[in-house]
Parts: C-alpha cells; sequence; structure tokens
C-alpha cells in the first residue's frame, strides 16, 4: 500500500460496515461516513468519523462506496462531483444498474479523477470474513492501485476488463443465484410433500455434488424457517430486475422475477432471500 494515503468509505449498511472495519483492523487510515450517524460510533475510536460527504472526499486519496441502489448511488456521486476531485481514486463496490456506473465513470474521469467499479460476490458473513470475491472494470493502472486495500477485504480480486465489466459480471453471478435460491426453495418445499424433512434434504444437497457454499450458508436458516436478512428478497428482486433489463432474456428469468416480486408484495421485501419458502409455500396451498 502507498505511505500516508488517506481511505475512505461511504456506506456502513450491512455489508459495507464490516468491509470498513476489516480496513480499519489492518491499520488503514480510515475516513468514514453514513447517513445514519449511529452507524458510526464503532469507527469513533480508531478511524475518523465524518458528519458530511464534502469533509471526507476532501480529507481522502482513495474513496470506496458501498450503497444500496442506483438512486443512492446517483445521491452521492451528485454531491461528489460538484467538488475538486482530481487526482482522487473512487471505487465503488454497489451493485448497480451497467449505464450508472458508466455515466458516473465517464463523469469522474472527466474531472481529473479515477473510477473503478468493484461490485463482490459474497454476502454479509463473507464481508466480516474478508473472504469476498471482487470483480474489477477499471483501467489497469487503478485496478493496481486499489488491490492492496481489496486484499484486506477479500480472499480473491478478479480484473474483468474496462469500467462496466465488473458490474457485468456481478449482474451475471447473481442472476445465477437468484436460479440457485429458487431451486432451493422449490426442492425443499417438493421434500416436504415427500415426507422428507428440510434437515436431510439440505444434507443431502451439501454432500453432494449438488451442494456449495450458498447451500451450506442456508442450511440453517431453512431449517429453522427463520429468515433475517443476510441478502435480503428486495436486493435480489432489484438484481433480478438489473440482469433482465441487462438482456437475461431465458426461459427461467420470468418465473424468478414473478417469485421475488411475489414475495416482496407479500411482505417478505426486508427478510432473507430464503424467505421466498414460506412466500412458496402459500402460493402452493393457495393452488
Amino acid at each position: 500500500m502507498e505511505n500516508n494515503v488517506k481511505v475512505g468509505f461511504i456506506g456502513l449498511g450491512n455489508m459495507g460496515k464490516p468491509m470498513a472495519k476489516n480496513l480499519e483492523k489492518a491499520g488503514v487510515d480510515l475516513y468514514v461516513y453514513n447517513r445514519t450517524a449511529e452507524k458510526m460510533q464503532d469507527f469513533a475510536e480508531k478511524s475518523t468519523v465524518c458528519h458530511d460527504i464534502v469533509s471526507l472526499v476532501k480529507s481522502c486519496d482513495i474513496i470506496f462506496t458501498m450503497l444500496t441502489n442506483d438512486d443512492a448511488v446517483h445521491a452521492v456521486y451528485e454531491t461528489i462531483l460538484t467538488m475538486n476531485i482530481e487526482g482522487k481514486l473512487f471505487v465503488d463496490m454497489s451493485t448497480i444498474s451497467q449505464f450508472a456506473s458508466k455515466t458516473i465513470s465517464t463523469i469522474t474521469k472527466s474531472k481529473g479523477a479515477s473510477f473503478v467499479d468493484a461490485p463482490v460476490a459474497g454476502s454479509t458473513q463473507p464481508a466480516k470474513d474478508a473472504t469476498l470475491i471482487f470483480m474489477v472494470g477499471a483501467d489497469k493502472q487503478d485496478e493496481e492501485r486499489v488491490l492492496p486495500y481489496l486484499n484486506l477485504m477479500g480472499k480473491e480480486v478478479k480484473y474483468m476488463g474496462e469500467n462496466g465489466k465488473g458490474v457485468s459480471a456481478k449482474l451475471c453471478i447473481n442472476y445465477y443465484l437468484s436460479i440457485l435460491y429458487q431451486g432451493m426453495a422449490e426442492t425443499v418445499l417438493f421434500a416436504e410433500k415427500m415426507g422428507i424433512s428440510r434437515a436431510d434434504m439440505m444434507s443431502i444437497i451439501n454432500e453432494s455434488a449438488s451442494g456449495s457454499g450458498a447451500s451450506k450458508v442456508k442450511t440453517a436458516s431453512i431449517i429453522k424457517n427463520e429468515f433475517p436478512a443476510a441478502f435480503s428478497v428486495d436486493l435480489m428482486l432489484k438484481d433480478v430486475k438489473l440482469a433482465i433489463d441487462a438482456g437475461a432474456h431465458y426461459p427461467l428469468s420470468k418465473d424468478i422475477l414473478k417469485t421475488f416480486q411475489g414475495a416482496k408484495d407479500a411482505g417478505f421485501a426486508d427478510f432473507d432471500v430464503m424467505s421466498i419458502i414460506p412466500y412458496l409455500k402459500e402460493q402452493d396451498n393457495v393452488h
């Protein structure tokens, strides 16, 4: 890492907070900002808490943003882009549309700054464990500059190419996850119909070629039928819509969209993605 570099982190939500904590633990000279001030309290002892975006950006050389959606990212960068940001490096790790990412990249570069899109594969536990996978779209020299910091927050960094390619890869992997979650939900419900318990079915899935990190991390929640959000239905729905808008017009895409939209409309928006299990069970009972 470069000497005397000040690093900013904007967005301390379920993902951003543990990611920023990993930077802090590594001794990075860290400045943090979050719209909800109480989420910054844990950083007051070792890092610099900023009460507005402008003061953070003025103080820092490299600025990370980890935000919810296009609107949140646009809102933050609208403030940033009113400033003199020449020479600064911005790294957006949010899952947003290709259009939003490329637009912000173009404007940021026109002001003499650099921009990296680096969305992540992984949810809250990998964020805590620093085992995220970063998918990076950037000029190569910018990727190399930010690489040491990404390595503090993740286990692997995939350089995908020019700006926008990181977001493209993220939409692809999340589209796959939406299919995987739907498949797990349907399989568990079908197993129950056949008199097979969730615990037994998930054990079979996890110990067979069907198992994956995603199935294993969801197993406890599925068995307990408790769905506190690691990755919410609302966020998965957003990503499915982004994938469809980007061209994912395939046989499963309509059914996946219908499931996650239906689950949101039924009141599961803020619950974990696997809360589509009770939602689909309700739909099955209706029919």
